[in-house]
């Protein structure tokens, strides 16, 4: 093991991406202690492919895509100017709830950044909002959208956990939505003792009935998405593939955002989004194997239960350690490395797969936006033009909604079992 993993940090400190660094320190390991079985390990490496799961993965991404290239996200934008425009810094409470819903069209936290964030980080500056409260609000609104359902990393996490992905979707539901209600509140008393301004304007009925028109279509994707497979009208993968039907008709015919001449770049993207992380699951299954091998996940299981350590103590330090490993590592990665080490080790003293999952998701969301890995932070860089220190300094107070959450799935079981508790029977 002390082979295993100072080879890896080893790679990564070089600059070797984190799916070749994963494979050559797991080559590393076979090489001195297990060359008989170098034969295997392209079977091995398949294995990580050749899960059923897996067909979900580049369908939601291919959703996500084609439903952000409609114009959805000005029509998000619109209806929840209709909700929040006329309170102080209302434009701080349009930012957060569009992301609440954005997170459950899309189901990543980049896409959200990036759609939501090139339309209101410069009309947010333009208001008076300060640089850093614009961009920091947007990228932290953002960790929503890999929460809340359909989620992608909650894939990655069923394939490894073999749990079931409706319930990880129901799962994530209540601590993703408790994220953006406290984010609201963060950003509206902000905003009063800032004195941030309102959204003037006049609501005519008119207006009104035309933004709900136009934006209802987009509000019921995730409830059509998650909805036929919490009800057991379809698998995953069959949901999937009516998500994207759907997101093309819509796309095409209504809202007429895509076109078919732009069809052939859209898959492409959509292929290169999720081969990277495909490239990434497949080799991190020779880690796990050696994991199994070793014996790892069972004698820390042990260990851990040797203590008699309280269910609340041991996920409190396992979020500790989530939040240290997602600083670092990207967020696939680090589901595929953390899983299989630390979830036989909270069932064996009674935690659900599910309380465990929408722990490491929530947790791990944290990291997208701070340094230096920071995805969403550095596409909130990308987009604003300021540095990723600055950035993090106007998103921290948003942060500490996402963190009270992580603390309250810990204490509180119910806030990640209650929705899948009803749906699914105990």
């Amino acid at each position: 093991m002390i082979l295993l993993i100072t080879s890896l940090i080893v790679c990564l400190v070089i600059g070797i991406p984190i799916a070749f660094s994963l494979g050559l320190s797991a080559l590393s390991y076979f090489l001195v202690f297990r060359p008989e079985l170098l034969s295997i390990l392209p079977q091995r490496i398949f294995a990580g492919f050749n899960s059923e799961a897996m067909i979900a993965l580049p369908l939601f991404i291919l959703m996500g895509q084609m439903m952000n290239l409609s114009g959805i996200t000005r029509r998000i934008i619109d209806f929840s100017n209709l909700i929040f425009g006329k309170f102080k810094g209302g434009l701080g409470g349009i930012n957060v709830f569009a992301s609440m819903i954005f997170g459950g069209i899309s189901g990543s936290s980049t896409s959200d950044t990036a759609s939501i964030g090139a339309i209101l980080i410069p009309e947010m500056k333009a208001r008076g909002y300060s640089p850093e409260y614009s961009t920091g609000i947007t990228v932290a609104s953002s960790t929503m959208g890999m929460i809340i359902p359909p989620s992608v990393p909650m894939i990655l996490y069923s394939v490894i956990s073999e749990e079931s992905i409706g319930k990880l979707f129901l799962g994530g539901a209540v601590p993703g939505i408790m994220i953006g209600l406290f984010q609201l509140t963060i950003n509206f008393y902000l905003s009063y003792t800032r004195d941030y301004p309102r959204e003037e304007f006049s609501y005519s009925l008119k207006f009104i009935i035309r933004t709900i028109q136009s934006s209802l279509i987009a509000l019921i994707m995730p409830l059509f998405v998650v909805g036929t497979v919490v009800f057991g009208v379809a698998t995953a993968n069959e949901s999937a593939s009516f998500g994207v039907m759907y997101a093309l008709l819509v796309g095409v015919f209504i809202f007429r955002g895509i076109s078919l001449r732009s069809l052939p770049n859209l898959f492409l993207s959509a292929i290169k989004t999720c081969s990277s992380i495909m490239i990434i699951i497949a080799i991190s299954q020779l880690y796990i194997w050696i994991l199994a091998l070793e014996h790892v996940p069972q004698d820390l299981a042990a260990f851990v239960v040797s203590f008699n350590l309280p269910p609340t103590l041991l996920l409190t330090v396992i979020m500790l350690i989530i939040l240290i490993a997602g600083t670092f590592i990207d967020v696939s990665p680090a589901i595929l490395l953390i899983t299989p080490v630390f979830l036989p080790a909270v069932v064996a003293v009674g935690v659900s797969p599910i309380q465990f999952g929408a722990l490491l998701i929530t947790g791990l969301a944290v990291g997208t936006v701070t340094p230096p890995v920071g995805t969403c932070l550095n596409v909130g860089a990308a987009i604003s033009k300021l540095g990723i220190g600055r950035i993090f300094i106007g998103a921290s107070p948003f942060l500490s909604g996402n963190v009270l959450t992580l603390i309250l799935i810990c204490f509180v079981p119910e806030i990640t079992m209650w929705l899948p508790t009803i749906f699914y029977g105990g």
